[in-house]
């Protein structure tokens, strides 16, 4: 049996990713429902919204769910309270140290995840007791590694290094990206930027529709004096590249950054002056489907590449 699944009591090694203003409960549920781990994204909700969330996800879910929980949200505490309380049975932390709250968690039957970008800090969050990595590649969308090391070079690091079962992210939509994962020594994958573009996804229409428009390098990792972020084209990328050619300081980016504008972008449909944080897997992605019919078409072309003959970590079960 996949070790993935069997941990996270689901039917197919996926994770849905808990990408902000994107990851609403109703993409939750409805990843649920397809036999994967829906999670909910945590960094774009204050603690009464993502209360709301966690209660509807749990009435409409059909098997196991997860929170996401950047550990540098301002009200933290408030959140792992929440948790708690509503019993959430997965967290996925990440943009921290995840010493600090895992082995609370795991005393409350959490099961705990993390989110890595190197070989290093994946070590760092086993030591700390997680329960599963999630590695992630300088292709994935939104907030990335300082170390751009691609999915590629990091799945197999990653997998040599530790014991506890591990998720590929970064530039995985499909079949044939999820069966590439595994055979670089994951034993399931985490799918964000496809996952936009469902019709459950809490992204605006205007924001899903650039996404299945997106081209080839139309996507940057920028912003690294701050938090590297990868965006899609858009009017605020152009400003970025625009203070580039000018030499700003990590001062200037900073207040051209300002406040809100993930917000503005992604669930408010502002193309102009929000950020659109998207990997570059958005040039593959070509039209908006159902999470339903996304699972569906992942698992009938994994099934008929036929990897099983491989072992048992890439039974789907």
């Amino acid at each position: 049996m996949n070790r993935l699944s069997q941990l996270l009591n689901i039917k197919h090694p996926i994770i849905q990713a808990g990408m902000v203003w994107c990851s609403g409960w109703e993409l939750a549920a409805a990843s649920s429902k397809a036999g994967i781990l829906g999670t909910i994204g945590a960094g774009s909700m204050y603690p009464e919204v993502l209360r709301s969330h966690i209660s509807k996800c749990k009435a409409a879910r059909e098997t196991n769910f997860a929170v996401n929980l950047p550990l540098l949200y301002p009200q933290i505490e408030e959140h792992i309270k929440t948790i708690l309380e509503q019993e959430v049975p997965v967290v996925i932390t990440s943009a921290g140290n995840p010493r600090k709250w895992t082995s609370e968690l795991k005393s409350k039957g959490v099961i705990v995840g993390h989110v890595v970008s190197s070989k290093k800090f994946a070590l760092k969050a086993q030591d700390a007791g997680v329960d599963f990595i999630v590695a992630e590649g300088f292709e994935a969308g939104g907030h990335n590694g300082r170390e751009e090391t691609t999915t590629m070079c990091l799945i197999p690091e990653v997998a040599d290094a530790i014991e506890i079962p591990l998720a590929a992210a970064g530039g995985i939509a499909d079949a044939r990206s999820m069966i590439a994962a595994m055979v670089l020594g994951a034993d399931g994958v985490q799918i964000g930027s496809r996952f936009v573009a469902s019709k459950e996804s809490s992204a605006h229409d205007n924001f899903k529709s650039s996404v299945v428009q997106a081209n080839e390098g139309q996507t940057e990792l920028t912003l690294k004096e701050l938090t590297p972020v990868r965006l899609l084209e858009g009017g605020f990328l152009y400003a970025v590249r625009e203070a580039y050619a000018n030499d700003a300081s990590a001062e200037t980016l900073k207040e051209l950054l300002g406040r809100g504008r993930a917000k503005k972008g992604m669930f408010e449909g502002d193309l102009e002056e929000g950020e659109l944080e998207i990997g570059q897997v958005s040039s593959r992605i070509d039209k908006i489907m159902s999470v339903e019919d996304i699972v569906k078409e992942i698992i009938s072309d994994y099934q008929r590449m036929n990897p099983q003959g491989l072992g048992a970590r890439f039974q789907l079960a």
